[in-house]
């Protein structure tokens, strides 16, 4: 049962992270919605160690890991949090969704692995595919929608080269050893950037923002994190891949029932190219295999 809340637990919170990260800065901004919701997530982390007493690593090894990791968490989100004001939100989950096979072009290109199979390189090939029309949509809507676009592709090809950094440096790092110590890199960066480029107290908070942020500081930036680790441990890779496959259509359908985004025929075609190509990326080569080795047996 414990398996089943964390795997649907981490299901929903994926879903709706892009939806409330726009409504997290509607009023006081995108900067101070992103800044409380590292300071919370850091606060609660730092505690979180301190009740499992969790060791917290400080060789030369975990700190250039809790680098790779803050910078990550401060670029990418800084990234995606700005282009959240220009695109609808389940854009960004179907976009972020490609992190996948960003990750394995740069472990191919940087960690030399040999990985890409043709299944996964038709697999890269349909999700650029899928993306170039969903900025194809970008661009025939508004000048605005193509950067933000862009925003969140940048921010997903920071996250996969920070996955990247981590696995080349190798350290045997407890998770939320590595959450606490990349949110406390990226926290001090996030509160110089918000005073530097806002520094204002919201005169109002609305409360469907004080509560979009207090959710993604609980629950987006650290009790998902949890979820995420506590199925991977007792449930097999090839379901816990179905979740990249699930939350980009559950985003799309989430921003255009509560938040009236509309969600056109091209977006779908782009979302649907990215998710095909997901699928042939984790499982294409098992069915090429099956089907060679069932062309074996037939005479």
């Amino acid at each position: 049962m414990r398996v089943t809340a964390s795997y649907l637990g981490v299901i929903l919170i994926w879903s709706t992270t892009p939806l409330t990260i726009k409504w997290s800065g509607e009023g006081p901004g995108f900067l101070f919605g992103v800044t409380a919701r590292m300071l919370i997530g850091t606060l609660l982390c730092l505690a979180l160690l301190a009740v499992f007493r969790t060791r917290f690593p400080w060789d030369a090894a975990a700190r250039r890991t809790y680098l790779a990791a803050g910078l990550a968490i401060y670029g990418a989100m800084l990234s995606v949090y700005w282009s959240a004001q220009f695109i609808p939100s389940g854009w960004i989950s179907v976009i972020f969704g490609l992190t996948p096979l960003l990750t394995a072009a740069l472990a191919t290109a940087i960690l030399l692995e040999r990985g890409l199979t043709p299944a996964r390189v038709l697999g890269m090939v349909l999700g650029v595919a899928g993306l170039g029309l969903i900025f194809a949509r970008g661009a025939s809507l508004q000048v605005e929608a193509l950067y933000g676009s862009a925003g969140v592709l940048f921010a997903a090809v920071l996250h996969s080269a920070s996955t990247v950094w981590v696995k080349r440096i190798g350290a045997s790092l407890p998770a939320l050893a590595i959450t606490a110590g990349g949110l406390s890199v990226a926290l001090p960066l996030y509160v110089l950037t918000w005073w530097l480029f806002d520094g204002q107290w919201p005169q109002a908070l609305p409360a469907r923002a004080l509560g979009s942020i207090l959710y993604l500081g609980v629950f987006g930036s650290v009790l998902g994190f949890f979820m995420y680790y506590y199925a991977l441990r007792h449930v097999e890779a090839s379901r816990m891949a179905l979740i990249m496959l699930v939350t980009p259509v559950l985003a799309l359908l989430l921003g255009q029932a509560l938040n009236g985004e509309p969600v056109d025929a091209t977006v779908w075609a782009g979302a649907g190219l990215i998710l095909l190509g997901l699928v042939l990326h984790h499982w294409g080569r098992d069915w090429l295999l099956g089907n060679g080795a069932r062309s074996g047996r037939e005479p």
